[in-house]
């Protein structure tokens, strides 16, 4: 991919829910506005504050389990009124999924507020992590090809279509911890060793499969990716998962038209799904619709 810094044209924006690496927020010139994590009384800024390798330190030794908020609507209209200063003609927001976070509405109001000085295009990806994080190089790379403000927000309506996200999760753990799910669920889990598989479906989080090893569900990502080959663009998260080389391994061979992107598992999925989580997130190519499951 070529560098791609405009100073004009279309501005893209997102949260840091997306786990964009600082190499693609830098190359697309992308505004990421930060969430807020806490442990305990400590608020500590995403990825300013807090790196994903420090969030997974903690999370290890950290017996209160962390807990994430929305940006503020003031963070968003910084971002956006910087764009105006810098000459943009508009901005295209895309948030991590409305139906996980206030992030979105945060991102709606501030549109709201500079809308007298630059318009803005908020778009919920519904979807989190690297789902979110193709979307946003999908309206970056829009962007940079010279697409007007309406086309950059529809390119990212057309790809929500096409993208998919699948987790597999070390330990229930977090996931009862966080409330996903219930203390006899998670007993029973951990007494049969049970690896959940995750995705996103409709904007939410949810129950994908069941296996009854480590190994079967890294296998189960690696099929459900090789089952929608050949592909646009492909990613995975790593949330300090130390069997990631054999998930890259098994993908090593899926065609798509983008190298692939490895990217840190941040704050905001990793405070549900707890260390160890690794996930997969993917486009299909244009003209290919998404199915459920």
């Amino acid at each position: 991919m070529t560098d791609c810094q405009p100073m004009a044209g279309v501005r893209v924006v997102t949260d840091s829910a997306s786990d964009l690496t600082e190499d693609l927020a830098r190359q697309y010139d992308v505004r990421v506005v930060p969430l807020t994590i806490r442990f305990g009384e400590e608020e500590l800024v995403d990825r300013r504050d807090l790196s994903p390798d420090e969030f997974w330190r903690r999370c290890e030794s950290s017996a209160a389990l962390p807990e994430t908020a929305a940006p503020s609507p003031g963070a968003f209209q910084e971002a956006y009124e910087d764009a105006a200063a810098a000459g943009a003609e508009g901005v295209v927001c895309v948030t991590i999924s409305a139906a996980l976070s206030a992030t979105y509405q945060a991102a709606r109001a501030a549109a709201d507020a500079v809308a007298d000085r630059i318009p803005v295009r908020v778009v919920d990806s519904r979807f989190v992590t690297m789902g979110e994080g193709l979307l946003v190089v999908t309206a970056a790379e829009a962007a940079a090809g010279g697409a007007s403000l309406d086309e950059v927000a529809e390119a990212v309506e057309d790809a929500i279509g096409r993208t998919r996200v699948y987790g597999a999760v070390a330990t229930l753990d977090h996931l009862q911890r966080g409330g996903r799910i219930g203390g006899a669920k998670a007993m029973l889990g951990s007494l049969l060793s049970i690896k959940p598989v995750i995705c996103v479906r409709d904007g939410e989080v949810a129950e994908e499969s069941k296996q009854r090893t480590r190994g079967r569900s890294l296998e189960y990502l690696a099929g459900k990716v090789k089952a929608d080959a050949p592909l646009e663009r492909l990613a995975v998260a790593d949330g300090n998962a130390d069997d990631l080389d054999v998930l890259l391994e098994r993908l090593g061979d899926i065609e798509a038209t983008h190298p692939m992107v490895v990217a840190k598992l941040g704050p905001v999925v990793g405070t549900h799904a707890g260390p160890g989580t690794v996930g997969v997130a993917y486009q299909l190519p244009a003209g290919r619709s998404r199915t459920a499951g």
